[in-house]
């Protein structure tokens, strides 16, 4: 008996004209909220294949302590699936999983999900796609959409001696709750936002703690406050304001961060103002503070979120590492100032490899042409949605996506709005396949490229948003301007059957 929402390849059935069959690779946010757009329109003949055993995605896979998302919390959530309920104005990790496991229930997306089934390969045969499993099982789509995300295959540092040590070990994403840290030897590798919140958690737990950093960043002190019973109430017993405090934290994130990020204003200077100022009357010692201070400008990196981090580090059971790391061995890290800092438990914090898209699952498209070879000079799609010789294929959360500025859930409402209007006119019998022209993806790319120096991310610093040739893989723009590209789309842009 198939799963439910799979059905099995039928050779030589053409698509039902008006009804095309939808796969979605990933049941994280992108994913979910996809397929609760297909719901809400009336498809019903999609499957969602998540390699996992449970939705969630990136709030699945982190458990760490001190996990908390950096965008407010009334705003990040669906806007067809608000939670009155969040505890707090930016959500733990964990009340984030429950609510998108919640949620998949709630709006009817689990009999869709496929479990355990991670797509290996997808091929386009002239008519639809063929895909497989890791587990051997097969299945077919009309219109395949990639919801993988960014954040989900952990990158860890290549540091000689990894292997060699003798106490627990593991990366933040991949946390073992299993290893006490009361009273222990933390080392805690990297001081991106991840390393931040596990030092600002463990302070006080771990003794000592020791943070060490390649590049100090920038912090905003924005303190994680507790929603009180009666504002959750209210909200919850009044639907119209609930949808007043989505927007207004929508704003803001727009009018300000959205446009500190991409062009020069009073919006940029006043984040970068308010980052220096802080720094500066929350370390006063000047040793100290000279060690977290950034070479680089404010949000050329993706900016930090927290008050509790420079307390933190002002402990006397936390200690600032600066000195490069030289190697790991069986008690410790070696730097390279000839000192040992002994440890029981490393963590790293070191992030992600955040151009792998769908990788390593393998997509070919026309001529047999993959997706690999499409990209061998790095990502380039069309307006973040498609990709020029692969019909029929979407991208949530894909190259280029605002992710610099702005709430990933708003972004993917805006893309799966996007690819619902071409199914849509698939479903009309307007179109049976669907590709974007090189033409249409050169022209976006020069654009993009044309107004990324405007943008702070190309003011000088060596982060994860750059690609292999230094420029910022993000988008340049405020998110209004990408809402109003997606609003419609363009068919001279395509190549339609």
């Amino acid at each position: 008996m198939e799963p439910a929402g799979v059905s099995s390849y039928r050779e030589g059935v053409d698509m039902v004209t008006g009804t095309p069959r939808v796969a979605i690779v990933g049941a994280g946010m992108a994913g979910l909220c996809m397929a609760a757009k297909l719901r809400q329109a009336g498809f019903d003949d999609f499957v969602v294949h998540e390699r996992a055993d449970e939705v969630g995605g990136t709030w699945r896979d982190n458990t760490y302590p001190g996990l908390s998302c950096d965008v407010p919390a009334r705003f990040y959530s669906f806007s067809f699936a608000p939670n009155p309920g969040w505890t707090r104005n930016f959500a733990p990790g964990a009340e984030i999983q429950r609510y998108f496991v919640r949620s998949s229930a709630e709006l009817g997306l689990r009999p869709h999900i496929r479990f355990r089934s991670a797509i290996t390969e997808a091929g386009w045969d002239g008519r639809r796609y063929r895909l497989h499993t890791a587990d051997g099982a097969t299945d077919h789509a009309d219109v395949l959409i990639a919801a993988t995300g960014i954040l989900r295959e952990p990158k860890t540092p290549d540091i000689p001696g990894i292997g060699t040590f003798d106490g627990a070990a593991f990366h933040s994403a991949r946390w073992d709750h299993s290893v006490p840290l009361r009273g222990k030897k933390v080392a805690v590798i990297g001081t991106g936002s991840t390393g931040v919140q596990i030092t600002s958690a463990l302070a006080g737990v771990a003794a000592p703690l020791k943070l060490f950093q390649r590049t100090p960043q920038w912090i905003l002190p924005l303190p994680r406050l507790p929603y009180s019973a009666a504002s959750r109430a209210a909200l919850a017993n009044a639907p119209k304001l609930n949808r007043l405090s989505y927007r207004a934290y929508q704003t803001i994130m727009e009018q300000i961060f959205g446009k500190a990020a991409v062009e020069p204003g009073w919006q940029r200077s006043g984040v970068a103002a308010v980052c220096r100022s802080y720094l500066r009357m929350a370390i006063p010692d000047r040793r100290l503070r000279a060690k977290l201070t950034p070479p680089d400008d404010p949000m050329c990196k993706r900016l930090i979120m927290s008050a509790a981090f420079y307390p933190a580090v002002r402990r006397d059971d936390v200690d600032l590492v600066t000195a490069g790391i030289e190697r790991i061995e069986p008690t410790g890290i070696r730097t390279t100032d000839g000192r040992l800092h002994e440890a029981d438990v490393l963590v790293f914090a070191t992030g992600f490899d955040a151009h792998a898209f769908l990788r390593p699952m393998e997509l070919t498209g026309e001529d047999g042409r993959t997706l690999d070879e499409a990209w061998r000079d790095g990502p380039r799609g069309y307006r973040t949605v498609a990709v020029p010789g692969f019909p029929n294929f979407f991208t949530l959360i894909g190259p280029h996506s605002p992710i610099g500025n702005h709430s990933l859930i708003a972004i993917a409402e805006t893309q799966a709005d996007y690819v619902l209007r071409w199914l849509e006119r698939m479903r009309a019998g307007e179109a049976s396949s669907i590709v974007p022209t090189a033409e249409a993806t050169d022209e976006f790319n020069a654009a993009l490229r044309g107004a990324m120096p405007s943008t702070v991310w190309t003011t000088g610093c060596d982060s994860w948003y750059l690609g292999a040739d230094g420029v910022p893989e993000l988008w340049p723009w405020t998110p209004a301007v990408h809402r109003d590209m997606l609003a419609e789309p363009v068919p001279a842009h395509f190549r339609i059957a």
